[in-house]
């Protein structure tokens, strides 16, 4: 059985999907419910009510069922600190990934997948973004900050634990469950406004969209096949894989996806030529596990906004 922490989550819940496709059972752990949430009700899952930041109760989850491996993609992150102290928020985000590995030397689990980000190569490039590449020390937004603190016990507890962690670098990821607005990029909004006919609202993003804006953009019933294949794969010859398409999608691209199955649709962004686009190599990952993506963005954007029309909030 797999555990899978954010199992009811965005990404959390297409990794469930696969790994259940892939033949295994899985064990979701939520902090707000006991219950299986509807989205999965059709797969034969379990849940474990519990914060990752209490041992105890993280514990007793090896007590009722066999676990064998864990996807970590519970956020335990301090952000937002809207109450109490940030060295309070810091270390029980700190506690809770170190839980992860405590809980998997209980258990004799042999690998656990963690959720990073691409926000840890912090904007670098132009051109492919490899594993190896040295990331920027500076300190920007709370999760990618984290996320390569986090990368760095897991390089530490690989060697020194007897338990793999492998860190997933995933990119932009959109698809049916996905964020509205997503603050980073334009393309869940673009799929949105097209599924319900309206002008698209781009207020919500950090920054005002361009054209041109372009980032390695992943659909996510490939991030969650990318995931389990991480977790199921026999041998692993790295402790880090991008999960990624492999190229840079541009908001133009979006739009253009978007109109071959919705010729009607229009959406102006001012241009902005000249800037520079990077993307994530996923060499190792495909090397290692096989992965290719199944979507492009054309059958992305169809296969999204077919679920929104289908009633689908997000």
């Amino acid at each position: 059985m797999i555990l899978v922490t954010g199992g009811a989550g965005f990404i959390g819940s297409h990794t469930v999907r696969a790994l259940t496709a892939a033949g295994q059972e899985c064990v979701l752990l939520q902090r707000r419910a006991p219950e299986v949430p509807a989205h999965l009700a059709d797969l034969p899952v379990h849940v474990v009510q519990a914060d990752v930041s209490d041992l105890d109760a993280l514990l007793a989850a090896g007590e009722r069922y066999p676990i064998t491996g864990i996807v970590h993609l519970a956020v335990a992150l301090p952000w937002p600190v809207v109450e109490g102290d940030p060295v309070d928020a810091s270390e029980r985000a700190l506690d809770g990934f170190l839980n992860m590995a405590r809980a998997a030397r209980a258990w004799g689990v042999r690998r656990v997948v963690t959720g990073s980000t691409i926000g840890v190569y912090g904007g670098e490039g132009p051109g492919a973004l490899t594993e190896d590449r040295p990331l920027p020390l500076g300190r920007g937004h709370v999760i990618p900050t984290f996320k390569k603190v986090f990368e760095l016990l897991s390089g530490y507890l690989s060697q020194a634990a007897d338990v793999q962690f492998v860190n997933a670098r995933i990119s932009g990821t959109w698809g049916p469950g996905g964020h509205l607005p997503d603050p980073f990029f334009a393309a869940p909004s673009l799929a949105h406004a097209a599924a319900r006919r309206t002008a698209p609202d781009l207020s919500g993003l950090v920054t005002p969209p361009h054209a041109e804006d372009a980032l390695d953009l992943l659909y996510v019933k490939d991030t969650g096949r990318a995931l389990a294949l991480l977790q199921l794969a026999d041998t692993l010859h790295h402790d880090t894989y991008n999960v990624a398409s492999g190229h840079a999608t541009s908001n133009a691209d979006v739009i253009t996806a978007i109109q071959a199955g919705e010729p009607d649709f229009q959406a102006e962004l001012p241009s902005a030529p000249g800037r520079p686009t990077s993307w994530l190599d996923i060499t190792r990952l495909r090397a290692d596990t096989g992965f290719t993506p199944e979507y492009d963005a054309k059958a992305a954007a169809a296969d999204y906004i077919a679920w929104l029309r289908a009633g689908n909030d997000r």
